[in-house]
C-alpha cells in the first residue's frame, strides 16, 4: 500500500515537470546575442551584424530556405567566403525541421534574424485591426517555439515595412501590440531573452517617428532593436554625401540598437564602400551593422549570386562585397555604445504620423489569445493555411500598454524578480510549476522515510 502511494506519487511528480514551458536547448557552437543599451553583444563583446537577406526565390515564390539542408549547406560555403556572420530569412515554415540547418550555420559562426511573418500571416497594412488577431498570434508564437531553443537565433522581426508611406503609419500600434505580445510569449513560456524588433520602410518622411514610436512607453512594449531599409548610399558616394551623417546625429542618443535590415543601391556599380563608413567609429556609437540587400538574384539585380538548380555563380557584386568586408575589420573594443540613454518620447500626431491612438494605449491582446501564453501555440499552419488576415473584426479593443504583458521570464522568477505590468497582467507565477513540485518532493520524503520506519 505504502508503494503504490509512492509511486503515484512520483506519477504525478514527473507530469508536474514535464508540463514546464522551458524548453531543451539544441547543442550549438555559438554565444546567444544579447541587447545591453544601445548594442548587441556576444558574452561581453561588442557584436556587429554584417550579413546578406537570404531568401532563395523571392516574394513571389516563398520558401523556406533553411528547411532544405542540401541547398542550405551549399550556401554556407557561399557565406563564409563572403565573411559574413548573420543572415536574415524573411519566411519560413514552422512546420519543418530545421535543426541541419541551423547547426551547420552555427558550425560556420553564422547567426540567423529572423522574420515570424509569412504572406498568410502577416499584419495587412490596408486592414490592420482586422488581421491583428488570435489566429495570427497562434501561428507567430509557433514559429517562435520552433526557433527559441537555437542559441544562434539572433532576433525576432515582428513586422517588415508593414508602414510603406505616411497613409500607413496607423498600422503603428498593430505592429507594436505584436511587438509586446511576442516579448511576452518569450518570457511566459521560460525562454532566453530572444531580441525582439521591427523592420521599417526607406520612408524618410516618418522613419523617425516609427523608431521613436517603438522606442517609447513602458519597457514591456518598447522594442528591443530597431532597423531599417536604407538605399540613400549609392557609390560613388560618402559618408556626408549620402545623408548617412545626418542619420547617425538624428539617432544620436536613441537608446535600442540600431542597424540596417537591408542596403546596398544598385544605382550604379556596387562597390559597397559604405561598408567601410558602417563599420568605423563614424557610426558605431549609434549603429550595429547591417545586412546586405540580397543574397540570389530574384529578377531586381540585386542579388550577389545566380542560382541554377544545384549551382551557384557568384557576380561582380559578390567579389565587391567580398573584399570590402575583408577589408574592413570589426571595430575592437566596444565601438563607443552607450549603456545609459533613455526610452523615447511618444512622436505627436502629423500630417506624416497617423497614429490617433493614445500613446499610453494600445489594441488589447486578442480575444482567446491568453491560453497561449499559459499553454503554448501548439503546431503552426507553415505555409498552407486559410491565413489570419480576415479572421478578426474591425473593431479594436484598447487598453494601457502594457496590460496583459509578461514581463519576466525563467530566469527572473528563479531569481525572485517576478514583475508585470498592472493588475490585468499575467505573471510568470501562473505558469511554474516550482510550487507544486516542491511541495511533491516533501510529500515523496514524507511517505519514503515512513515507509521505512514501517
Amino acid at each position: 500500500m505504502k508503494s503504490t502511494t509512492f509511486a503515484a506519487v512520483i506519477g504525478a511528480l514527473t507530469v508536474s515537470a514535464a508540463a514546464s514551458p522551458s524548453p531543451t536547448k539544441r547543442a550549438t557552437s555559438l554565444t546567444p546575442i544579447t541587447v545591453k543599451g544601445n548594442a548587441f553583444f556576444a558574452g561581453d563583446k561588442r557584436f556587429y551584424i554584417r550579413g546578406v537577406d537570404y531568401q532563395p526565390g523571392g516574394a513571389s515564390n516563398p520558401v523556406d530556405p533553411i528547411a532544405d539542408a542540401t541547398s542550405c549547406k551549399r550556401d554556407i560555403a557561399e557565406f563564409t567566403k563572403l565573411g559574413i556572420n548573420t543572415v536574415r530569412v524573411y519566411t519560413v515554415d514552422n512546420t519543418a525541421n530545421h535543426d541541419e540547418c541551423m547547426n551547420a550555420l552555427a558550425a560556420a559562426g553564422i547567426y540567423l534574424a529572423l522574420d515570424v511573418n509569412t504572406p498568410k500571416y502577416s499584419l495587412n497594412r490596408a486592414a490592420p485591426e482586422v488581421s491583428y488577431n488570435k489566429v495570427y498570434l497562434q501561428n507567430v508564437f509557433a514559429t517562435i517555439d520552433k526557433f527559441s531553443t537555437y542559441d544562434n537565433t539572433l532576433l525576432f522581426f515582428s513586422g517588415n515595412e508593414v508602414i510603406n508611406d505616411d497613409a500607413t503609419t496607423s498600422a503603428a500600434p498593430y505592429v507594436k501590440a505584436t511587438t509586446r505580445d511576442m516579448k511576452s510569449y518569450i518570457n511566459a513560456r521560460g525562454y532566453r531573452s530572444i531580441p525582439v524588433g521591427y523592420s521599417a520602410a526607406d520612408v524618410d518622411s516618418n522613419r523617425f517617428e516609427m523608431a521613436q514610436y517603438m522606442n517609447c512607453g513602458p519597457d514591456s512594449v518598447r522594442s528591443d532593436f530597431f532597423a531599417f531599409n536604407d538605399y540613400s548610399w549609392c557609390d560613388p558616394s560618402s559618408f556626408t554625401t549620402s545623408g548617412w551623417s545626418q542619420k547617425v546625429a538624428t539617432f544620436s542618443n536613441y537608446s535600442i540598437p540600431l542597424f540596417l535590415s537591408e542596403y546596398g543601391c544598385n544605382t550604379n556599380t556596387r562597390k559597397f564602400e559604405e561598408v567601410k563608413s558602417l563599420y568605423s567609429t563614424d557610426m558605431t556609437s549609434v549603429y550595429s551593422g547591417g545586412l546586405v540587400y540580397e543574397y540570389s538574384e530574384e529578377g531586381t539585380k540585386y542579388g550577389l549570386v545566380t542560382i541554377s538548380g544545384n549551382s551557384v555563380k557568384e557576380g561582380a557584386d559578390f567579389a565587391a562585397l567580398q573584399s570590402a568586408l575583408a577589408g574592413t575589420p570589426a571595430p575592437s573594443g566596444d565601438g563607443g555604445y552607450q549603456s545609459n540613454l533613455s526610452a523615447s518620447a511618444c512622436p505627436s500626431e502629423s500630417k506624416t504620423w497617423n497614429v490617433t491612438i493614445s500613446a499610453d494605449q494600445l489594441p488589447a491582446f486578442p480575444d482567446g489569445a491568453s491560453t497561449y501564453l499559459k499553454s503554448g501555440a501548439g503546431a503552426g499552419v507553415g505555409l498552407t493555411g486559410a491565413g489570419s488576415q480576415t479572421s478578426g473584426t474591425k473593431s479594436t479593443t484598447l487598453a494601457s500598454a502594457g496590460a496583459g504583458a509578461v514581463t519576466s521570464g525563467a530566469s527572473a522568477a528563479s531569481a525572485g524578480a517576478s514583475k508585470t505590468a498592472g493588475a490585468s497582467t499575467f505573471g510568470p507565477g501562473e505558469f511554474s510549476f516550482a510550487p507544486l513540485v516542491c511541495g511533491l518532493v516533501v510529500l515523496v520524503s514524507s511517505l519514503f522515510g515512513g515507509a521505512l520506519v514501517l
